[in-house]
């Protein structure tokens, strides 16, 4: 077995920081009475997803609920919380999404945002981005890359954005990064360690 990384999941205990994982893929972060709380809200492509966030959110202490977007797709939700004032604050520039200045990319961070916009596209894993916010894609590829996984930016089968990662030490530092295969998640979405 090799050695933990320090930025691994599994190397920190959870934090609601780990909920920016959910803004770097299609999520939201809205703000309520003049930054006095908070919810987090994602439109999620399967329904798989949203049993496993709902899973990482409870450990968390967020509890979420299940709904359908107005494209009929499975949305979690969090009701508003003075707790998420802080993620609001950070990723939210006039009503814009963006990526905070000081982010750092860490495996928990990580494994959120495989757990919402994650897949395999042939051999190339894809993270996926918010097609509503242009803007967050090329900071998200600056800290991707400091985090060890150089990556491209590209339109998907699906047409909707993603960061594509590809080579062997990449994936096997992708896997190394999120952790073993999340209870509720799908297996074959998830990136593995290789040989295992």
């Amino acid at each position: 077995m090799g050695q933990l990384s320090f930025y691994s999941a599994e190397a920190a205990p959870p934090a609601l920081g780990d909920l920016a994982g959910l803004l770097c893929a299609p999520g939201r972060v809205t703000g309520f009475g003049r930054g006095t709380a908070a919810r987090v809200s994602i439109e999620l492509a399967d329904r798989w997803r949203a049993g496993a966030l709902a899973t990482v959110c409870a450990e968390l202490g967020v509890l979420t609920r299940l709904g359908w977007s107005e494209r009929g797709l499975p949305e979690l939700g969090s009701p508003f919380r003075a707790d998420l004032t802080g993620l609001a604050a950070a990723w939210s520039h006039g009503g814009t999404k963006r990526v905070p200045v000081s982010f750092t990319l860490d495996g928990r961070v990580l494994r959120v945002w495989a757990l919402a916009a994650g897949r395999w596209e042939g051999s190339a894993y894809l993270l996926g981005l918010d097609p509503t916010a242009p803007e967050t894609r090329g900071p998200l590829l600056g800290v991707l890359t400091a985090a060890g996984l150089t990556a491209t930016v590209i339109a998907a089968s699906d047409g909707e954005p993603a960061l594509r990662i590809t080579g062997r030490r990449r994936l096997a530092r992708l896997a190394e990064l999120v952790g073993p295969v999340p209870s509720g998640a799908v297996p074959g979405e998830w990136p593995v360690r290789l040989g295992g």
